[in-house]
């Protein structure tokens, strides 16, 4: 095997040619594109929470996290919000064209070991936060038995923002969920709540000493809701928050990410909020 830079797998460091094979429009600025690995390609691998670097030929390449089911097989799947020209360029590619991805990436949400198993889970969305979220909650749904109370909660801007919305649907008709959804501002045709997401996690039935909490969403909503955990009695080491940076080079060596004494790219994106609570809560963020 070739060396590279800090001697980490060549796979990570040379993008691999994915086919895209179906675009599926979200909202009016957020598309999910699933992906084939090229002729001889290998399927990919990952934990629910990771991400990976996806590179449009000619422009470059950004952090997306992954948004599919982690144990289906099936396409490599990714919601991306266009936000900047290299995802701009990505929201008009069609199926049979071709992106680079690098990874998997990054730390996961725990959803598969003694910390979650058996206790309830208080799951909090903002926005395209859900996406991020995607492969807990369907790893949690694959395996419902093993956990408690599940309680999932997502805001959104406004009821055309919301994103999923027919899985967030089917999965308030589970009879063994608990799914609230609320937007900040309503419109003449919603029923619905009405509020910041933080808000919700003041209700639902589950108990704050055995609760494990995921919360994915804009800074101030995610460092609001760990707050509204927190007056709930949820201990702080059992929050667990995805923190979103400019991350360049994925490995922990370009700097880009950096995060108080941590680089994103390489501790999180997922960080325990004991762990990060007084960097979120240094003014300006």
């Amino acid at each position: 095997m070739n060396a590279t830079p800090g001697g980490a797998d060549p796979a990570l460091w040379l993008p691999e040619p994915w086919r895209i094979e179906r675009v599926r429009r979200e909202l009016s600025d957020t598309f999910t594109l699933e992906l084939q690995p090229t002729a001889g390609g290998a399927p990919l691998r990952f934990l629910p929470g990771q991400f990976n670097m996806l590179y449009a030929f000619g422009l470059g390449e950004v952090p997306i996290s992954i948004s599919g089911d982690p144990e289906a097989d099936g396409p490599l799947v990714h919601t991306i919000r266009a936000v900047g020209p290299v995802t701009e360029a990505m929201r008009r590619l069609v199926p049979g064209d071709v992106l680079g991805v690098r990874g998997p990436f990054g730390s996961c949400w725990p959803v598969s070991g003694a910390e979650a198993e058996g206790c309830d889970l208080v799951i909090v969305a903002g926005g395209v936060g859900l996406a991020p979220l995607r492969p807990a909650i369907l790893h949690v749904l694959r395996h419902r038995q093993r956990f408690g109370q599940v309680c999932i909660f997502y805001g959104a801007r406004t009821p055309a923002d919301i994103l999923y919305r027919h899985e967030l649907r089917r999965w308030r008709g589970q009879f063994d969920l608990l799914v609230d959804v609320t937007v900040d501002r309503a419109t003449q045709d919603w029923a619905g709540r009405v509020g910041v997401v933080p808000r919700l996690v003041e209700g639902g039935g589950y108990d704050p000493q055995h609760t494990l909490a995921l919360v994915c969403g804009p800074e101030i909503m995610m460092r609001h809701t760990a707050r509204a955990l927190l007056a709930r009695g949820v201990r702080r080491e059992r929050i667990h928050v995805s923190m979103e940076r400019n991350m360049k080079c994925a490995v922990g060596l370009c700097g880009h990410c950096q995060f108080g004494p941590h680089f994103v790219c390489r501790d999180g994106p997922v960080f325990r909020f004991d762990a990060i609570e007084a960097l979120m809560t240094v003014d300006g963020l």
